[in-house]
């Protein structure tokens, strides 16, 4: 009538026209919730398709028509599962639904059967006594059968139910009852039990029958006046009327039933009373009294006091509970006559009795406390002599670091390094310790060694595989080296990246571990470690984790002290080493030194006639590095490495770090077996289940197997570097071990703190001044914090003392300040940045917060404020000499010398020390300076003057003045 619509109109091309709209301009938003995917997913997937157009992480990005065709295409599956997950939704929603319905329709059926019309009623016939008189009959009879039984009021309950009873199972019955009974139903709804209603049918059927024949009006009443109480009923009513037909299957002599066969029910009363009585005849108060269950042994008191213990015996006897607890005393005593040696327990008595009434007759009460302090002095003796035992005994957990082994044996920690130098084992300060290494330390210092964490170190038990089951992994390769000296440009060349210009200052500051494919296929696993002195903890734990070293040495330059130090860690660690000789393209370059001062190290190339490989690269221009490579794989065939994949995964902690989108995460190296999202690992005292696994390059993997870096999520900490992680069976088990070990680690720490005892303050009283530096380290990962703390404990010296009180992974938070502010310490940040809360919590206590980017200007820093802290030193500086030629007197004034200037220059704000015949005789300030009349500021060498000097007088002809001048000098560390 009022024509098409317009936008019917043209349905074929306006519609697709608007589709097409509509897939042009679609957010990433609405895709993935479209398709139930998450976002990093649908932007990974799009960055693997670049033909498809760029892609942002952002949730408003709008897709291209191809983007978005992509992904419907590869997680279409994902939009089918979440639409069939709304429907499972939905079905389950409306089956909850469907039994409360059922429930209410049942109720409305059962109230429409039982308003069936059965007949008409007469009303007039209600007020009439002929119903009264139909009745009659009925109750006459029923009562003698309920009279031998019960009383008249619980004859009427069971009346009241068979009527309701009898009404529910059939018309038949219903017809058969006379109306009267069924007038309490409206008023009792108390159920009867199942046996009485069952008996009483039968009875009660019998008896009416003939009335109820007699009477069809009555019958027809009786069945409107159930019907009309219908209308009223309760719910327990209903229930009642609703029940199932009752069979009738024999009688019950009621009269058999007596109250007398039964035990009489004590009422509440009768209880009570009872307690009462039985309370007033065990305590006149009305309380139980409490009896203690004594052992048998010898009481001295009781011997003493035996008369009045037996008085007191007697009146307790009143005691109802007493006597029964008495009683049971008894006959344990009773029972054990033999064990007890009476002639020992008299002879005891009678000393104790004789002992006590000998110094209370004689009053010696200064021998009495004489002995006592022998007793006490004896005890202290004995107790001195133990522990002096026991300070040579060292309670500690494996792997303890060495500054902690130094504190607890109370010797400086230099003497443990060199101790452990001079067998050939190099270490730092914080560096763990193994048990064989604790033991050797401890002995050569006079102590003994008691471990207290067998039982952790048991919980985690290896596998020992099966030879059958090892199949060849990849080799970890680490490359080591001194700072600068080109370690990290190698590994980009051969891994085609730039890592240097991800890092602060253009230094490695963090040990890195990548996957390498080469060129024939074989796979390469490379550890890259910083070369800076501070972080020979992470050159160590590098060596301890790898197959074969890559010590790299630049040919401009020569075996630097870092060199040495990474080759004895490789020594230490028993792992092969191949030489590169790096910057060989450089003007400048000799490869022949570098060689020579290998040879002078006991090193021999093998160009020289030794066994160690060497190489000459360039790593920027990529000369000899396939070579290089060659020679490794070569060292690596010689190892024949194998692992057996099939079995929980092991291995090593590389990096630990604080990651504010995804929490605690960590770069794992797998050792042996092979690592999955879901399993349950145990590092150190941090435990979790992985929840998601990256290579290094960021991509999501779902497992790891020998010999692969990966980073997982998941932790509940940040594990220590260098710890070893294990997969555990379950969760709990995984938990249980991590808080033994971290309640181990918290007893250990406990050990290791020092009090200031009077002999460090008399020390330091000595030695003059002396200040303390505390510090709070906190940083991105756990092996830059530890190079950190490191390098500030060795900067510590006699006059500052550096204390790092807190190190942990993370941001500067507010608990970081509170600690500061608490006990004075300085914040140093590497690589992280404070809180906002941090930072004003900060600015309102007064703490002071420093942040780095590069390790060496937090070194400078920390090195220049414990410069500050020392007092600055006065220092003489000598300006001139002036040598007296005349002396004059001059009242109100003094006296005065007049000479000649024969060095440097004397200044009118100069001290001057008078030396006579080579002794120094006074030193005073100069008081005045004059030429000829005139105050001068100053008088240069070779000219005359006058000076006088401030409350001295006995200046000689020929004395000389030596001026100097006082300036002060910071103190150097």
């Amino acid at each position: 009538m009022f024509g098409t619509p317009l936008y019917q109109k043209g349905i074929s091309t306006t519609n697709t026209q608007h589709r097409k709209i509509k897939l042009m301009s679609i957010r990433l938003n609405k895709a993935i919730r479209e398709l139930n995917i998450g976002l990093q997913t649908a932007v990974e997937f799009l960055e693997k398709k670049p033909e498809l157009g760029e892609v942002k992480n952002e949730l408003n990005f709008k897709l291209s028509e191809g983007q978005y065709k992509a992904l419907v295409d590869a997680f279409n599956n994902d939009k089918e599962v979440k639409k069939d997950a709304a429907k499972l939704l939905q079905k389950k929603t409306k089956e909850r639904k469907s039994p409360a319905e059922h429930k209410s329709e049942t109720v409305m059926k059962t109230e429409r059967q039982q308003f069936k019309p059965v007949g008409k009623i007469d009303l007039d016939q209600l007020n009439k006594p002929a119903a009264k008189k139909a009745v009659a009959p009925a109750e006459k009879k029923e009562t003698p059968v309920a009279a031998a039984v019960k009383p008249a009021e619980e004859k009427k309950k069971v009346e009241k139910h068979e009527a309701n009873k009898k009404y529910a199972t059939s018309n038949e019955q219903v017809k058969s009852v006379a109306p009267k009974v069924e007038k309490p139903v409206e008023k009792k709804t108390e159920p009867a039990k199942k046996e009485t209603p069952a008996v009483e049918v039968k009875a009660e059927t019998k008896v009416e029958t003939k009335p109820a024949a007699a009477n069809t009006t009555t019958e027809s009443t009786a069945v409107e006046e159930k019907k009309d109480n219908g209308l009223f009923m309760t719910k327990n009513e209903k229930k009642i009327l609703n029940t199932p037909k009752v069979n009738v299957l024999g009688k019950i002599d009621l009269s058999t039933l007596n109250q007398s066969t039964r035990p009489k029910k004590k009422s509440k009363e009768e209880r009570r009373k009872e307690r009462e009585e039985k309370a007033g005849q065990g305590n006149g108060q009305g309380k139980k009294k409490r009896v203690r269950i004594n052992k048998e042994r010898v009481d001295i008191n009781a011997a003493a006091n035996q008369q009045q213990n037996q008085n007191g015996k007697k009146n307790n006897n009143n005691n109802g509970g007493g006597n029964k607890n008495a009683g049971k005393k008894n006959r344990n005593r009773n029972q054990k006559p033999l064990e007890v040696d009476d002639e020992a327990v008299a002879r005891q008595v009678k000393e104790t009795l004789a002992r006590l009434t000998s110094k209370s007759q004689n009053k010696k009460g200064a021998k009495y406390r004489k002995e006592k302090r022998d007793a006490v002095q004896e005890r202290l003796n004995a107790e001195a002599k133990a522990e002096r035992k026991e300070s040579k005994i060292l309670k500690l957990t494996e792997f303890v670091t060495v500054s902690e082994l130094a504190t607890m044996m109370n010797v400086p920690v230099t003497n443990v390094i060199s101790t452990l130098m001079s067998v050939g084992i190099m270490v730092s300060i914080n560096q763990r310790l193994d048990a064989e290494t604790i033991n050797l330390v401890a002995d050569e210092f006079g102590f003994k060694t008691e471990y207290v964490s067998a039982e952790v170190q048991e919980a985690v038990s290896e596998e020992v595989d099966d030879e059958n089951d090892l199949i060849s992994r990849a080799p970890i390769v680490t490359v080591m080296g001194h700072v600068d000296h080109g370690k990290t440009s190698l590994l980009d060349h051969i891994r085609n990246t730039n890592v240097i210009a991800g890092e602060a200052g253009g230094i490695t500051q963090h040990i890195g571990a990548y996957g390498v494919t080469l060129e024939n296929g074989r796979k390469v696993t490379l550890l890259d470690t910083p070369g800076h002195e501070a972080f020979t903890a992470m050159r160590a734990r590098g060596a301890q984790v790898t197959d074969i070293v890559i010590i790299i040495i630049a040919a401009d330059d020569s075996v630097m002290p870092t060199t040495k130090e990474a080759i004895a860690h490789a020594q230490a660690a028993g792992v092969p080493m191949v030489f590169a000789i790096n910057k060989i393209d450089k003007p400048g370059a000799n490869p022949d030194k570098i060689r020579e001062d290998l040879s002078q190290m006991n090193l021999l190339v093998e160009e020289w006639g030794g066994k160690y490989q060497c190489q000459e690269i360039s790593a920027k221009k990529g000369v000899g590095v396939n070579d290089l490579l060659d020679k490794v794989l070569l060292e690596a065939d010689m190892l024949d490495l194998k692992a057996n994949p099939n079995r929980k995964a092991t291995g090593t902690i590389i990096e630990s770090s604080l990651d504010k989108g995804r929490g605690y995460v960590s770069t794992v190296l797998v050792s042996n077996g092979t690592l999955k999202v879901g399993d349950n690992v145990i590092a150190g005292t941090s435990w979790g289940r992985i929840k998601a696994m990256f290579n290094e390059r960021n991509q999501r993997i779902e497992s790891a197997g020998p010999a692969e870096p990966a980073i997982i999520l998941g932790l509940n900490g940040a594990p220590t570097a260098g710890d070893t992680f294990h997969v555990m069976e379950t969760e709990q088990e995984a938990r249980e071990i991590a808080n033994k070990r971290e309640q181990l680690q918290r007893e250990q720490g406990l050990r290791t703190q020092t009090r200031l005892t009077l002999s460090d303050i008399s020390h330091r009283i000595a030695r003059g001044e002396f200040h303390e530096m505390n510090i709070i380290v906190k940083g991105d990962t756990d092996g830059s914090i530890e190079a950190l703390s490191d390098s500030f404990i060795k900067l510590s010296t006699d006059k500052v003392n550096v204390n790092v009180i807190s190190k942990a992974v993370g941001q500067i938070s507010e608990n970081d300040v509170m600690l500061a502010s608490a006990s004075d310490a300085v914040i140093v940040g590497f690589q992280v940045r404070p809180s906002a809360d941090a930072r004003r919590l900060a600015d309102r206590e007064g703490v002071e917060i420093n942040t780095y980017s590069v390790i060496y200007d937090a070194i400078d820093d920390v090195k220049s404020t414990m410069v500050g802290m020392l007092d600055k030193v006065k220092k003489e500086i000598v300006t001139g000499q002036f040598e007296v030629k005349q002396v004059f007197k001059i009242s109100k004034v003094g006296t005065v010398a007049g000479g000649i200037v024969t060095e440097g220059k004397v200044h009118s704000k100069d001290k001057g020390r008078i030396v006579r015949d080579g002794i120094v005789v006074h030193t005073a300030p100069i008081d005045a300076l004059k030429r000829y009349k005139d105050d001068v500021k100053e008088v240069a060498a070779g000219l005359e003057c006058g000076i006088s000097l401030v409350n001295y007088n006995d200046l000689q002809v020929g004395d000389i003045i030596e001026t100097f001048t006082e300036i002060e000098v910071e103190q150097k560390l």
